[in-house]
């Protein structure tokens, strides 16, 4: 009997028990999960950000001044796409970037009123962000989640090739 051919394989869809073990790894769901936020995130806040130019903009508004390599510890990107960012934020008015006078290398970085007042307006899309994202788990279970998640990072950070900088033990842990 001849074999079906590759491409006669990869029209044929996957059968479930073939695809179970793939949705039992913790890293398929977790990508997974993030496709749908971004998903989200684009359809709620629109294409003129992006989550990592958000999660920029975030940051700086509570952190203003701080230098590029400080910004992607915080954020958790590595620091040559912190810079492209926050290039491409710069060309949309949205932050500056000024030299710092003790270390011509680095730049200090704030946030401009254009860039204040875009995280002003997308505070209500954001909102429904988590909202939707969130949305299948009851309550309970969404505090649960976000609890757990939280602990995951936490707990593998350094695993990361981009580890968050100044992470602070969750209240009640213990270190």
């Amino acid at each position: 009997m001849p074999r079906p051919s590759t491409t006669q394989q990869a029209q044929k869809p996957a059968q479930e028990s073939q695809l179970i073990d793939l949705y039992e790894h913790p890293g398929h769901l977790l990508r997974r999960a993030q496709q749908i936020s971004v998903s989200i995130f684009l359809d709620e806040l629109g294409g003129d950000i992006t989550p990592v130019q958000y999660a920029i903009l975030r940051t700086l508004s509570n952190h203003p001044g701080i230098d590029q390599v400080t910004l992607a510890g915080l954020v958790g990107i590595d620091t040559s796409t912190g810079a492209t960012v926050c290039v491409r934020l710069e060309e949309k008015g949205l932050l500056v970037r000024k030299v710092i006078p003790h270390n011509r290398r680095q730049r200090a970085l704030n946030i401009t009123p254009t860039g204040e007042q875009m995280l002003s307006d997308l505070i209500p899309a954001a909102q429904r962000l988590r909202k939707r994202l969130l949305s299948p788990l009851e309550a309970d279970e969404q505090e649960q989640f976000m609890h757990l998640l939280d602990k995951l990072v936490r707990g593998n950070n350094t695993e990361s090739r981009a580890p968050l900088a100044s992470i602070k033990p969750a209240a009640g842990d213990s270190e």
